[in-house]
């Protein structure tokens, strides 16, 4: 029995796969079902056929050597989790064209308008393109989630220089729908949040016409040591926002009651939102403005 090579993340064009066994050690491998069939020029291997990495591989070789992964599959490819895994999301330069396909995007632009790199032996476009492409093109929860992650996936010291990068390629962009959205959203986000939910919450928050909160604030003993860190607050008010995740919520009850009646004698009110707030902010959104009246800000309507 042939031994199938390794491929691309588990992907071969037909061509290249059967210099490499022989034709007849490929269509004996199909019939077997230890290739499966992708397009008319690829095969995958079956066993990794649901990996990203797979899908994205084959698709690119279906695409031809200019193609390139872009937007979110540019950018899940480098770990943020908060971008779209499928469809696969593919670029290619005019005048190519691509059959259409339901896991495959295709989109299309300038061959001069983008710069690509290589990611895991995968071409793709640099972090800054497929960034300004989700913020532009994709829902505005994923956008910001998607912001706060590449934000945080490079030091502090370094993050007004991704935004700038960032900030550069939306104004280069040839499609200007959906660039003042991006811009807003990439304002918002500070590569803060340590969940996609942290980052919808913020978004929940701003949207209710409530002042930008600081997040990861930290509360400081009179030694200066920090005993807790606040995931969202507004300092001068002392209110602030906890994210509760179901397990956090349910697993740490009775240690989160008593960090909370220690932060109220230290001035805080404290007001936790839920997954159920991400379905409807509203009940969080009044909360807030209620803490944040009764010290004496007044929030207008958004």
């Amino acid at each position: 029995m042939n031994v199938i090579p390794e491929g691309l993340h588990g992907a071969h064009t037909r061509v290249g796969l059967a210099q490499e066994i022989g034709p007849k050690a490929m269509r004996t491998a199909v019939r077997a079902g230890r290739l499966k069939v992708y397009s008319r020029d690829v095969l995958v291997d079956p066993r990794r056929a649901t990996e990203f990495r797979c899908r994205a591989a084959a698709a690119l070789l279906m695409a031809g050597p200019n193609a390139s992964l872009s937007s979110h599959s540019a950018l899940a490819l480098r770990g943020i989790s908060a971008a779209d895994a499928a469809p696969i999301h593919v670029l290619l330069p005019y005048p190519r064209t691509l059959r259409p396909r339901k896991d495959v995007a295709v989109h299309y632009s300038h061959l001069v308008d983008f710069e690509t790199e290589h990611v895991a032996r995968l071409r793709t476009v640099t972090i800054s393109h497929a960034l300004a492409e989700v913020l532009c093109r994709g829902s505005r929860r994923t956008s910001i989630a998607c912001a706060d992650q590449v934000l945080a996936s490079v030091p502090r010291s370094e993050r007004d220089a991704m935004r700038s990068a960032i900030t550069e390629r939306l104004h280069a962009r040839r499609d200007r729908r959906g660039t003042l959205r991006a811009i807003g959203l990439l304002d918002l986000a500070r590569g803060d949040s340590e969940s996609p939910a942290e980052s919808w919450t913020l978004l929940d928050l701003v949207d209710g016409g409530l002042p930008i909160p600081e997040q990861q604030v930290s509360v400081l003993d009179i030694d200066g040591n920090e005993i807790y860190r606040l995931d969202f607050a507004w300092p001068e008010f002392r209110v602030a926002v906890e994210y509760d995740g179901y397990s956090a919520h349910v697993e740490r009850a009775d240690r989160d009651a008593a960090r909370d009646a220690d932060l109220r004698r230290r001035g805080w009110i404290v007001i936790h939102a839920t997954a159920d707030d991400l379905r409807d902010p509203s009940r969080l959104i009044t909360a807030v403005i209620e803490a944040m009246r009764s010290r004496g800000y007044v929030v207008a309507a958004a």
